[in-house]
């Protein structure tokens, strides 16, 4: 049959349902949520992120470690949805994507907390657990937030986290770092996330209160969410993960399974490895 008078190559069209079945079929076997295959982004002539490779599955945690510069802040926009990559390709669940606002990664199943912290200080917790998507109840002109059903929702869904709360009613801001960070881990495990972005939990924290943080991070893991925790930690990212992925200005440093190193590996790494001990011996001659 002639592809042109039968309006398209029969060959090609095959091919490309073979590709699509195949990448989905990858994906599935592989049981990834998210997975990124040879992700680059550009910013004009910069290169922020070039030939990164990641898989987030579910009741794992994946940990991203880089120092400042290393492209970690990039990696966090691209899977939240606020930028889009230039390079390689973006699945969600198989299923090739190009995410065009944080608002539909949400939809997605896909929710980062930032090391800000989205919260109003001087309104209760409460308030805060439900900012953005709170219920109501009555109708017209008698239509009211229901308060009595956010108050009972979010003690009973912190403490189903273990985060027993003195007060739901106490302004958030009241709070400690690590209790506002795992209020937040909890709001997203409740509004249904698949995937949990942490963009540097403990970073601002003392030992006890990052303490605090990593056993609510486990705690998510421990309900089946896919966690990635972007960290510059290589001991909290220990404690914690199954899986290392190192950033390296902008490119991949490596990338591990918790069986595959030690603890004193991921620190050489993280600390420069051959680098770092070429400098000493250049300080030793000196």
């Amino acid at each position: 049959m002639d592809p042109e008078a039968g309006g398209g190559d029969p060959m090609s069209e095959t091919s490309t349902e073979t590709s699509t079945e195949t990448s989905a079929g990858q994906a599935e076997e592989s049981g990834a949520l998210v997975e990124l295959s040879d992700v680059s982004k550009f910013y004009g002539n910069i290169r922020a992120l070039e030939g990164i490779s990641l898989q987030v599955r579910p009741g794992e945690i994946t940990c991203v470690l880089g120092d400042n510069g290393a492209g970690k802040s990039t990696l966090i926009k691209i899977i939240s949805g606020l930028h889009q990559h230039d390079g390689g390709s973006f699945r969600i669940q198989g299923e090739e994507t190009r995410l065009a606002s944080p608002r539909e990664a949400l939809d997605r199943g896909i929710a980062t907390v930032y090391q800000d912290l989205a919260v109003v200080p001087l309104m209760p917790v409460w308030r805060n657990f439900f900012l953005g998507s709170e219920p109501t109840t009555g109708r017209g002109p008698l239509r009211r937030l229901d308060v009595a059903h956010m108050r009972r929702t979010t003690h009973s869904e912190l403490l189903r986290m273990g985060i027993d709360l003195r007060d739901v009613d106490q302004p958030i801001g009241t709070l400690s770092g690590g209790e506002r960070q795992s209020v937040a881990i909890a709001r997203a495990v409740h509004f249904g996330a698949k995937v949990l972005v942490l963009d540097e939990p403990t970073a601002a924290l003392g030992v006890k209160q990052s303490g605090v943080v990593l056993k609510y991070v486990a705690a998510a893991r421990d309900a089946g969410l896919g966690v990635v925790l972007i960290t510059h930690n290589p001991h909290h990212a220990y404690l914690v993960g199954d899986r290392f992925v190192l950033l390296k200005r902008g490119a991949m440093a490596g990338s591990y399974e918790k069986a595959e190193l030690e603890l004193e590996e991921l620190v050489r790494q993280m600390a420069g490895g051959s680098e770092l001990e070429e400098l000493s011996h250049e300080l030793e001659r000196g």
